[in-house]
C-alpha cells in the first residue's frame, strides 16, 4: 500500500427517543426537546375533526362555551376542545370527547380516529402513543343544529 490508509470513524450518532416514525430526535448529545400538552392536544383535536363521521368534538359544557367564544368576532376555533392529553419525555396518551354523526358505525368510527391521531401525533412529535381514549357524547342528527338567525327584537 502506498497510500496511508486511516481507519474511518463513524459520525456522532444520537440515541434516539421515538419511535422512529418520526423525523428527529427528541434527545441527542446536543440537547433534549420538550413538546407542549397543548401541541399534542391540538394535532390530536385536527387530526380527529379529519375523520369523516366526527361532528364536533367536546361533551355538552364544552361544545356550549366553544359555541359561544366562535361569536366573538375575531375569536379562533378552539382546536384542542374535548381533547385531553398525558404527555411525557417519550410518550402521550390522548383522550378524545366526541359527537359522532347518526349512522355512522362507532366502532369504526373509532377505529378511523384512533389510527389517524396516532399516525399523526406520532409523525409530527416523534412521541410513541400508548393510547387514545374515546368517549362518544352524543349522536348528532340534522335537525340539531340551533337556528343561525337572530330572534325577532319585540322593540326597535
Amino acid at each position: 500500500m502506498t497510500e496511508k490508509q486511516t481507519p474511518t470513524t463513524p459520525a456522532t450518532t444520537t440515541s434516539v427517543a421515538t419511535t422512529g416514525t418520526g423525523t428527529g430526535a427528541l434527545v441527542s448529545e446536543q440537547g433534549k426537546t420538550s413538546i407542549a400538552d397543548t401541541v399534542v392536544s391540538k394535532i390530536a383535536g385536527i387530526a380527529a375533526r379529519e375523520i369523516s363521521g366526527v361532528h364536533d368534538l367536546g361533551g355538552g359544557t364544552a361544545r356550549a362555551v366553544g359555541a359561544l367564544r366562535e361569536r366573538i368576532p375575531g375569536s379562533r376555533t378552539n382546536l384542542s376542545q374535548g381533547v385531553g392529553v398525558e404527555v411525557g419525555e417519550h410518550q402521550a396518551a390522548v383522550d378524545l370527547d366526541i359527537v359522532a354523526e347518526y349512522g355512522v358505525a362507532i366502532a369504526d368510527l373509532a377505529a378511523a380516529i384512533r389510527r389517524n391521531v396516532v399516525d399523526q401525533v406520532e409523525r409530527m412529535t416523534g412521541l410513541e402513543v400508548t393510547e387514545v381514549n374515546i368517549t362518544v357524547h352524543d349522536v348528532f342528527l340534522e335537525g340539531d343544529e340551533p337556528d343561525e338567525e337572530p330572534a325577532t327584537t319585540r322593540v326597535q
